[in-house]
């Protein structure tokens, strides 16, 4: 019996543009939009069998995840959203909690009628919401993979969260907003440099310049910067859904110059059966800094290998 509908019986708005910054895709991958209750979801999709679903962190797009889609599309569906806020995906005024993120990801998942368990992968933000998710629909999720950052309200998550270097994190509402208003690249930059390991090994210019002009899109600074507003959230959320861990197989990748032992550990207090990886040299944005060593192993773990 099949479990996984043709796209476009999906009930959705109008196919979204390949966007603004001129986005090319490969191949295979389509663009498409859903109304998941009443926000407009973006998403990428490609392939056709046994379901993965790929989610992107702050200053990416479901962009990033295009080499690891076009490697797993031989053989399986793959959908990669912009979540709520960010990309293609509408900006609503609220809803940016990690709990109600995993929710629009859901819905999503129902109306393209993937019936049976996804493997699912997150990065940065991704990860918040792909663990949101995991916890919450736990019979849905046959495999977990979390990259590059930390969980809000599990273990010593102050440690990060009121660290310097994440000034970030307590860098939103009005006054932020406008200093960044017109200069989204150069709060971008940060991010994209000083995350990195080595700056130059880092996000390509291609990509810097479409991530930025993404952000700089229809008000896209302001809604993700409530992704962190709603940390203090997200921590309360968690705490309580980490009463019963994961039952899941998780994989963890950190960079070591990033995360490191970090996420791994606070992964271990969630889930019951953790594989954590720390990829030497990398800093947080691994799919660009080592995809010779995270793409391989990243398709092997979602495929059940």
């Amino acid at each position: 019996m099949p479990a996984i509908r043709k796209p476009e019986t999906a009930t959705r708005r109008d196919a979204a543009p390949a966007s603004a910054a001129g986005e090319t895709l490969p191949d295979g991958v389509e663009q498409h939009s859903a109304d998941v209750e009443g926000v407009r979801i973006a998403y990428k999709r490609a392939g056709s069998g046994p379901p993965v679903v790929l989610l992107h962190g702050f200053a990416q797009t479901s962009h990033m995840w295009l080499p690891l889609m076009t490697k797993l599309a031989t053989d399986h569906t793959v959908v990669a959203p912009d979540l709520r806020g960010a990309g293609d995906s509408e900006r609503p005024p609220a809803g940016y909690d990690k709990k109600t993120m995993a929710r629009d990801v859901r819905k999503l998942v129902e109306q393209l009628g993937i019936a049976r368990p996804i493997a699912l992968a997150g990065h940065d933000i991704g990860l918040m919401v792909a663990y949101a998710y995991a916890a919450q629909f736990p019979a849905a999720v046959a495999r977990l993979s979390l990259l590059d950052a930390f969980l809000p309200g599990i273990g010593k998550w102050k440690d990060v969260w009121l660290a310097p270097a994440t000034w970030h994190f307590h860098f939103h509402g009005e006054i932020p907003e406008r200093l960044v208003a017109g200069r989204e690249r150069t709060y971008l930059e940060h991010f994209w440099s000083d995350f990195a390991a080595d700056p130059a090994h880092s996000i390509s210019e291609a990509d810097r310049e479409f991530y930025a002009a993404a952000y700089a899109r229809g008000g896209g600074i302001h809604a993700t910067m409530q992704y962190f507003s709603e940390f203090p959230r997200d921590a309360a959320d968690n705490a309580a859904l980490a009463a019963n861990r994961l039952p899941m197989p998780t994989l963890v990748l950190t960079g070591e110059k990033a995360s490191g032992d970090f996420l791994v550990e606070q992964a271990r207090l969630v889930a019951k059966d953790v594989t954590g990886v720390v990829v030497p040299g990398a800093g947080h944005w691994l799919m660009e800094e080592a995809p010779e060593q995270v793409i391989p192993r990243l398709a092997a773990f979602l495929s059940g290998a």
